[in-house]
């Protein structure tokens, strides 16, 4: 993973340019480079080695998923959204270049994801179509901005389990388990093992929202590289709040056994990595 983790940031120091005008370029690569944990192209990556799939569309997959992740944080950091100055370890991009530039710089980071998915060789059309169909349909109004959408509506709303829960399947869990099938798409896979596939992509997703809501009120700020307890301030309903931490943490353990036994009806037998990052995305502190 080391060196898949390696490829994946020699392609993005190289497709996210330097010299767009005005200094987006700047604030463009101040925003994706140099920091993350880099999941979701991890993910892309390790489901095409699963299905023996193309290598060159999956790091094609794995750069613009995390362009649209990364043009996510950097609108949500803002202040008529989160209003939040840590990213990463450093200050947000707005704080950093002002609330225009990072306005643009989201916008231009989402444009060339759509771009990279789309080379002129390399990668074939129906190939194309169908990442950049997956990719757009779990960044827009049914997956991550739909879920960003319900959580500005919900600061200061009692919500049910069921509705958190459906809110963070868009919000967080629609660009993983995208990021999964994505990975999935670049090589041949029967229904059954792209169902298989899809249930793991969306059992990690909402491990991952779960654990996020852990950690936010049992780390620091120089732990997560980002705000601490920012979602008790702004009195937002989450996992924690409505659970408990306690039952936070059996949920989350419940979801990684859900995404292994996903993956062992899969019929996959080269989904190692699958596993190792579902156990990953819950054992992590940050």
């Amino acid at each position: 993973m080391r060196r898949e983790l390696d490829a994946v940031e020699r392609a993005l120091e190289s497709w996210v340019p330097s010299d767009a005008p005005a200094g987006l370029g700047q604030a463009m690569r101040y925003g994706v480079l140099d920091g993350g944990k880099r999941l979701r192209p991890l993910l892309v990556i390790a489901a095409c080695e699963a299905v023996d799939g193309l290598r060159e569309a999956a790091l094609r997959a794995a750069v613009a998923v995390e362009l649209i992740h990364a043009y996510s944080l950097v609108h949500d950091d803002m202040p008529c959204m989160d209003n939040d100055v840590l990213r990463r370890g450093k200050p947000t991009v707005h704080v950093q270049y002002g609330e225009a530039q990072a306005m643009l710089a989201g916008d231009a980071m989402q444009a060339l994801a759509f771009e990279i998915l789309t080379p002129d060789d390399g990668v074939p059309p129906a190939l194309q179509a169908r990442l950049c169909s997956l990719l757009a349909r779990s960044a827009g109004h049914a997956g991550m901005a739909g879920g960003q959408a319900i959580d500005l509506a919900s600061i200061g709303v009692s919500l049910d389990e069921a509705a958190l829960r459906d809110m963070h399947r868009r919000k967080t869990g629609a660009l993983l388990q995208a990021s999964v099938m994505m990975g999935a798409a670049c090589g041949p896979a029967s229904a059954a093992a792209l169902q298989a596939l899809a249930d793991y992509g969306a059992a990690i997703g909402l491990a991952f929202q779960v654990v996020d809501d852990i950690l936010d009120v049992t780390q620091a700020s120089e732990t997560l590289g980002k705000t601490a307890g920012k979602d008790l301030h702004h009195n937002k309903p989450t996992y924690v709040s409505v659970l408990g931490l306690s039952a936070a943490r059996r949920h989350a353990a419940e979801l990684r056994d859900q995404a292994h036994a996903a993956l062992a009806r899969s019929g996959l037998s080269h989904a190692a990595h699958l596993s190792v990052l579902a156990d990953k995305v819950v054992e992590r502190e940050s």
